[in-house]
């Protein structure tokens, strides 16, 4: 007879240390107690992001989809028009709390270990990866950010670098956001029939703009015949005039590719190809 802790045992108790570890963060945080405003008093629009709720590539389930659109209404809903005073924290987690289904969550796409599969409460790091790369558009500061492990997806149709979005798992994986400023801003979420729109607002003008790109992007094989992407996330940084003030990197990632990458050839890339096209 086997002696130890049965498996259904070992995993409520690994659920139990996960909720301790993160309400202890949240307790040390601290200043993520936060209200709700209407927009009066939050005219300067400073970032705003959209992204599509429904994708027409093989292997999604549109039913899970359907319910991955539930979930964002029932999260969204509990972070639209939040505002975020200086020196105060904004915790996805905190603020949307454990997604179950007594709570009106239903199954949705849920990328484990690189499948695709239900879960409930599924497709919420769609509501973290807008956040992100709404976020970084701003003077927030990002202080807690998980990347995805894996590539699922290809480039078609992609319209921003690969790594900008930052994944979420209850309540291990949390994406917060500080803020560092003087300033006060206040988030805009909202779910229209096509689309997952995001806005951050201030009580007054920024003066600064931002371009996030890609730089250092490569694809390598594996000895098993997989491959792995990586890229550095960069940031400009401009002021009032269009003069840079500074270019740092933003997020180191790194992630094993779910399809068989398009690799060109030395030829057919041409002469003048950056580093950042992979081959095998």
């Amino acid at each position: 007879m086997a002696i130890g802790v049965p498996v259904r045992a070992r995993a409520v108790l690994g659920s139990g240390v996960r909720r301790a570890r993160r309400e202890w963060q949240w307790w040390r945080a601290g200043g993520l107690q936060l209200r709700r405003a209407e927009p009066d008093g939050f005219g300067h629009l400073v970032a705003e992001h959209a992204t599509p709720l429904f994708r027409t590539l093989s292997g999604l389930d549109d039913d899970l989809q359907r319910g991955k659109v539930v979930n964002l209404r029932l999260a969204t809903a509990r972070l639209d028009g939040l505002v975020l005073e200086p020196g105060q924290r904004l915790s996805f987690w905190y603020q949307v709390r454990r997604p179950t289904r007594r709570r009106g969550f239903v199954d949705g796409l849920v990328l484990d270990h690189g499948r695709l599969t239900a879960g409930t409460g599924g497709g919420l790091c769609q509501a973290t990866n807008l956040l992100y790369w709404l976020t970084l558009h701003t003077p927030l500061e990002i202080a807690e950010r998980w990347r995805h492990s894996y590539d699922v997806f290809p480039d078609s149709n992609r319209t921003q670098p690969f790594g900008s979005g930052a994944t979420c798992a209850w309540p291990t994986l949390d994406l917060q956001v500080v803020n560092p400023t003087s300033a006060r801003f206040r988030l805009a979420l909202r779910v229209t029939e096509t689309e997952l729109v995001g806005q951050w607002w201030s009580d007054r003008p920024t003066g600064l703009s931002y371009q996030v790109y890609e730089a250092a992007h490569v694809i390598e094989p594996r000895p098993d015949g997989a491959f792995v992407r990586r890229n550095l996330l960069r940031r400009r940084t401009f002021d009032a005039h269009g003069s840079e003030l500074a270019d740092e990197v933003v997020a180191a990632n790194e992630a094993l590719m779910r399809y068989r990458p398009y690799l060109p050839s030395r030829a057919e890339a041409g002469p003048g190809t950056p580093e950042d096209v992979g081959r095998a």
